[in-house]
């Protein structure tokens, strides 16, 4: 339906780096209130209005600002940009929160700094946890994590604790995982509201081997060491239940469902849905993903968790594919099935009109801009997906630093 151009050929403003002024290809694209945001690995983040099919503004409102990653704050409808500095090396990230209404209006500068008070100087980083509405930073120089409410940004505790190796946060919880100790890790459960200790205990492990995961998801404790089986405990009443390595291969990556109880497993390009007994759900029937590394920002998973939308190999046996264009494929999470496939079935350009010949239906296509690229191309070298729930549309990015809206 639609191409916007991230690269500003003049460059931006008086930008110092002079790669932020090079055309790199897209690796993040959020999208609210009829806006588009999308990032580009160079560090450059632009804003497109769906209203007016226009570039809106930059976000890097400093000349030596490298926007690192992008997160839409739906507590108070604002964009929350995490950048790093020429000023001191790239070395420290800093957060800043501009409401959406002021970026529609051209108006980026009206944001404000978030968490100045954080050293978050790398291994330090911060962490937006949509599903509880906080935040999680950790300052590595004095070894503290603190939690934020996403709604005002108040901070609610803190956690001194040089022995942490890891948090991982679940709905009302966060799981401490500690430093290995000969033959068990010790772990801690509390509260995500105040810091309460709602559990302490040591899980067992094997003395020699290498523990892959460990991943908490409310009651239920995934464990998995170098070449045994998955242990998935309960940690309500010690109950364990064993999944067979043979049947669990360690993933790249996890999401968790937490509407439907489940979590989505990522190996080798493909997807598979299972549940907290150990049960394989769901293998998709046509769902193979194009890049080999699970990357969550080239997928979308609705908010009812009932679909997946994902950039996939088209199939090389499909006779309507053309060249090497993948497809954008939207399966149900439950069943399997592919709904609905976005494919390269002809090579035309994308503003080539294809209305019906009937008088009747008033031709819509020659009112919109020229678009460069054919659908091919477009379905070439993605690298960010976005599925805009309200505005029912598809956003992709690609290498060049284009973006396309996809619309029935």
């Amino acid at each position: 339906m639609e191409e916007y151009d991230s690269h500003d050929p003049k460059g931006h403003q008086n930008t110092v780096l002079p790669f932020l002024k090079r055309r790199s290809k897209i690796i993040e694209i959020v999208a609210a209130h009829d806006t588009i945001f999308a990032l580009a690995q160079s560090g450059v983040c632009v804003a497109f209005s769906r209203e007016t099919n226009k570039r809106i503004c930059f976000l890097n409102i400093s000349p030596d600002e490298v926007i690192r990653s992008l997160f839409y704050n739906k507590n108070n409808d604002s964009l929350i940009t995490v950048s790093v500095y020429a000023a001191d090396s790239f070395t420290s990230l800093k957060c800043r929160t501009t409401r959406i209404e002021y970026i529609k209006r051209g108006q980026p500068e009206a944001g404000f700094a978030l968490f100045e008070s954080e050293s978050l100087k790398w291994p330090g980083f911060v962490e937006f946890d949509d599903v509880n509405g906080k935040v999680l930073t950790f300052s590595e120089q004095d070894s503290i994590y603190k939690v934020f409410d996403l709604k005002n940004y108040t901070m609610l505790f803190s956690i001194s604790d040089k022995n942490v190796q890891e948090i991982k946060i679940s709905p009302g919880i966060m799981l401490l995982i500690y430093n290995k100790s000969s033959g068990h890790v010790p772990l801690k459960i509390l509260s995500i509201e105040d810091g309460t200790v709602l559990k302490s205990f040591n899980h067992l492990l094997h003395r020699h081997k290498k523990v892959e995961f460990v991943e908490q998801f409310n009651e239920k404790l995934l464990v998995k060491q170098e070449n045994e089986n998955l242990q998935i405990l309960d940690v309500r009443n010690s109950e364990l239940i064993e999944v067979n390595k043979a049947e669990f291969k360690t993933p790249s990556a996890f999401i968790f469902l937490y509407e439907k109880q489940l979590f989505l497993t990522f190996r080798n390009r493909t997807v598979a849905v299972w549940n907290f007994k150990g049960q394989l759900v769901t293998s998709f029937e046509d769902h193979l993903l194009w890049h080999p590394d699970c990357n969550t920002n080239i997928l979308h998973i609705t908010s009812n968790q009932d679909l997946i939308v994902s950039y996939c190999k088209s199939g090389s046996d499909d006779p309507l594919t053309y060249g090497n264009a993948g497809s954008i494929n939207i399966s149900n999470i439950l069943t399997g099935k592919c709904l609905a496939k976005v494919t390269a079935t002809n090579n035309l350009p994308i503003n080539e009109c294809s209305c019906s010949n009937n008088n009747s239906v008033r031709c819509k296509c020659n009112s919109r801009r020229q678009i460069s690229s054919s659908v091919t191309e477009a379905l070439e070298d993605i690298t960010a997906l976005f599925y805009d729930e309200t505005r029912n549309e598809i956003y992709t990015g690609n290498k060049f630093g284009l973006i396309h809206v996809w619309s029935n």
